[in-house]
C-alpha cells in the first residue's frame, strides 16, 4: 500500500500512514460531534479504518487536526466519508487542502464513481467536480436508522 505525506505552508500535514493516525481523536469527533455517527463504537471506528484508505491531517504539533476516509477498490470505485476539521483549525482552507490531496492520490486515479453523502458540505465538493445523481432513481440502499443508538440520526 502507498503511503503519501503533503504539506501545508501553514506547516500542517496530511498522510495516509494509518500508524499516524490517533483513533481516539478520531472516534471522539465521530462519536461525539458527527451528525452521521453519533455513538459509533470505538470497535465499528478500528475496523472501518483497517479497512480504508485514509487521510490524516496534522497540526504543527503533530495533533490530529482533520480526517477523510475513502471506501474504495483502489480502480472503479471510492465513497468518500468521514472527513472533518476540528473546529480549533477550520478557517484555513484545510479542507479544500484535504480534498485536492484526497482525489489527487495516485490510487484514486480513473475511477469510473466517486460518491458522497452530506448533509451540509455541498458547496464544498461541488468544487471537486460533485454533483446530484444524475439517475436517483438506479440507487438502492439499505439504511439502518439509528445503528449506534444515538438520540438523532441522518
Amino acid at each position: 500500500m502507498l503511503h503519501l505525506e503533503s504539506h501545508h505552508p501553514k506547516q500542517f500535514r496530511i498522510s495516509t500512514d494509518p500508524a499516524q493516525l490517533d483513533v481516539g481523536a478520531i472516534h471522539r469527533y465521530l462519536a461525539e460531534d458527527s451528525y452521521w455517527a453519533k455513538n459509533i463504537p470505538l470497535e465499528t471506528v478500528t475496523r472501518a479504518l483497517a479497512n480504508s484508505l485514509n487521510f490524516g491531517l496534522y497540526a504543527p504539533d503533530g495533533q490530529q487536526a482533520g480526517f477523510a476516509r475513502v471506501v474504495t477498490d483502489r480502480a472503479t470505485f471510492a465513497w468518500l466519508c468521514d472527513v472533518f476539521v476540528l473546529p480549533a483549525y477550520r478557517g484555513h482552507g484545510l479542507s479544500k487542502w484535504l480534498m485536492r490531496v484526497v482525489w489527487a492520490h495516485p490510487e484514486l486515479q480513473g475511477l469510473r464513481r466517486q460518491l458522497l453523502a452530506t448533509l451540509d458540505a455541498h458547496t464544498l465538493y461541488q468544487q471537486f467536480g460533485f454533483q446530484e445523481l444524475a439517475f436517483p432513481e438506479r440507487y438502492l440502499e439499505v439504511r439502518k436508522t439509528n445503528p449506534y443508538g444515538a438520540e438523532t440520526a441522518n
